[in-house]
């Protein structure tokens, strides 16, 4: 078991200006309009197996890399498991009879679909019965699995409702009778890795150990020679080395995973797989396990993580190239891939307590993933670019839609990523006016937030155990903040304990005990290592948990014409008309136009500087006015 638990998603509501709202859409606009988008694709009414097919077989798309056998299709069952998710999150807080009544009529037809021994996947069932397991590197078929059983978990802990969970329970189990290491078993793993970690939350559910161990061999098989993926082409007459991407860095299986250190291939399936080995590592104690997650970690953070906490930047393979390859106006950097490092993170930073985990979370969580999606919730990014020479704009769907839905249930779940419990300790981790119901042994404590957070730094936390109750108060200092107090009952904590990168108040708690926290906000002028050749000569702007951009509405001109004075002082303000209300920075600096008299092409006059202030706003708030240019990375002057 985990050194800290996470405080479940269902006991944490926020009330504050920045979350509240954007789950206030995800209630009113996002779930219903996935749910129609869903229904307009088809994939609602695929999941009627028994239905004649409409003759889509296996199609082979053409890509740079050569011919990739798929289909979009396949995917369908991952859509459906994570709307489920999303919504029932949603049903957590304000339960709706319209909404659960469309989730059990997917259940329903989930129900009736699932095969004698447990199998359950629409495309298969309908259209290519005789492939079943025959392409695990390709085919999605353990990948749908994992999210449906993910959406099951989320339901049944909103609602009380198991029918979902009985029905993935039995596939996970034909899941388990399939692959292993014993005798007439297939020693197969997925080729894109999400099975793991919901096996381990179906674990952790149900206290089945079973889900667990499956979730074990998986991690544990993975890479191990002979590949199985050779293996299991070759059985159905396929040459391995004709595989459109060539090498098994792709999936993350060229190696064990004890024995990797490099983040290789598909971003997304990377921060899935690392997030079950976080899991593992903290349910077994695995050293190993463990170290190999953090030589994993500081590769990312090192050398391959955008400064908005946006990873992959190739779209040839959705990921990973080489180290401090992070181009700007061409980032990958997926909605889902920062989706994925918000949960590895969390992974992390509930096994160590270490606030460097909770650092890259944040950052993740406020730029990287958050803004894959419009205020109003119904427009999405599945690419995440740093800088637009113009013309990009959120698109209503996607011929892959996997990051609607994954944003969706990101920030559904969001209050799970609060706080957490351990022996006598509560943990904060994110600031955010809020309310929390944490449980610490058999004692209750309800732990209110009150703040302007992420606007403002000042953070006053009400604490109401039912009775006195000694336990020690954990307040993380982000990195980001060069400087912090904090007062008990108005007195002032003299020199407080740091732990890990959080403050410790260890006490004895009285109902209306109020601690004060005072983090400076600073705006910040980040410079990237010289070998990131994109950002020479560049700074980025943060302030809090943001980074900023500059978009052409607010510079009046292409912003690539912007430069940054670093010497001048930048100023902070609050636009409460502005995209939904939001922080601004003034940023002074210069813009470049031609010398005067000069309408040449070239000229042998140097350019003219005008002293400007352009208003900078915060990453994920962009391409909500326009399609123009924009930028984080800005030129740096003087």
């Amino acid at each position: 078991m985990t050194a800290t638990q996470a405080v479940p998603f269902t006991a944490v509501t926020f009330d504050d200006g920045f979350w509240a709202p954007r789950q206030a859409a995800l209630r009113t606009t996002t779930i219903p309009f996935l749910y129609e988008q869903c229904a307009k694709a088809g994939m609602i009414a695929a999941l009627d197996v028994h239905a004649p097919a409409d003759g889509l077989p296996i199609e082979f798309q053409v890509t740079p890399l050569g011919t990739k056998p798929a289909t979009p299709v396949m995917y369908w069952d991952s859509d459906i498991g994570k709307w489920i998710e999303a919504a029932a999150y949603t049903l957590a807080t304000q339960r709706d009879a319209a909404l659960e009544a469309l989730i059990d009529d997917l259940v329903t037809r989930i129900e009736a679909a699932q095969e004698p021994d447990g199998y359950f996947n629409s495309y298969f069932q309908r259209r290519v019965p005789d492939k079943k397991w025959s392409n695990l590197r390709d085919w999605h078929e353990l990948y749908c699995a994992g999210h449906l059983i993910e959406g099951a978990v989320a339901y049944a802990a909103a609602t009380g409702k198991t029918r979902l969970l009985a029905v993935m329970r039995r596939y996970a189990d034909l899941i388990g009778r399939t692959f292993g290491d014993d005798p007439g078993m297939k020693r197969g793993y997925c080729g894109h890795e999400e099975a793991e970690l919901a096996l381990v939350k179906l674990y952790r559910f149900t206290n089945e150990r079973r889900y667990l161990d499956l979730a074990r061999y998986f991690i544990d098989e993975r890479g191990r020679q002979p590949h199985y993926f050779d293996a299991e082409a070759h059985a159905r007459g396929d040459d391995p080395a004709n595989w459109y991407h060539h090498t098994y860095d792709y999936n993350q299986s060229r190696l064990p995973v004890r024995a990797q250190n490099k983040v290789t291939g598909h971003a997304v399936r990377a921060m899935y797989l690392y997030t079950a080995m976080a899991d593992l590592a903290a349910e077994d104690a695995d050293a190993d396990l463990r170290a190999a997650c953090e030589r994993l970690w500081q590769d990312l953070t090192g050398k391959r993580l955008y400064v908005t906490g946006g990873l992959g930047p190739s779209w040839t393979n959705e990921g990973f190239t080489r180290d401090y390859d992070l181009p700007n106006d061409t980032a990958y950097a997926e909605t889902c891939a920062a989706v994925g490092l918000v949960f590895w993170a969390h992974r992390m930073l509930l096994m160590t307590g270490e606030s460097r985990y909770a650092d890259v979370m944040e950052r993740a969580l406020y730029n990287g993933a958050v803004s894959g999606i419009s205020l109003h919730g119904d427009r999405f990014f599945y690419e995440n670019p740093l800088a637009s020479r113009g013309g990009v704009e959120r698109w209503v769907w996607h011929l892959c839609p996997c990051c609607p839905a994954n944003i969706a249930r990101l920030l559904g779940s969001l209050g799970q990523y609060v706080c957490s419990t351990g022996p006598d300790e509560l943990s904060i981790h994110l600031y955010g006016q809020s309310h929390c119901r944490a449980r610490l042994g058999e004692r209750h404590i309800a732990l209110h937030q009150q703040t302007r957070f992420p606007w403002d730094g000042d953070i006053t936390l009400t604490i109401d155990p039912p009775t006195p109750s000694r336990f020690t108060l954990r307040l993380r200092v982000p990195e980001w903040s060069p400087a912090f107090t904090v007062s008990v009952n108005a007195v002032l904590v003299a020199a407080p304990s740091l732990d890990r990168g959080y403050i410790r108040i260890d006490r004895e708690w009285a109902a209306g005990d109020r601690v004060m926290l005072s983090l400076a906000m600073p705006p910040r002028l980040l410079s990237a290592r010289p070998e990131l050749v994109f950002d020479l000569g560049r700074v980025a702007v943060q302030r809090g948990p943001f980074i900023y951009c500059i978009e052409e509405s607010d510079a009046g001109v292409d912003v690539e014409r912007v430069a940054l004075d670093a010497a001048a002082s930048i100023s902070v303000g609050f636009e409460p008309e502005l995209l939904g209300g939001t922080g601004i920075l003034e940023l002074p600096g210069w813009i470049t136009r031609a010398p005067n008299g000069h309408a040449a092409l070239y000229s042998d006059q140097p350019p003219a500087q005008d002293l400007v202030s352009v208003r900078a706003i915060p990453y994920p708030l962009w391409a909500h006015r326009g399609p123009g240019t924009m930028a984080v990375w800005l030129r740096r002057a003087g």
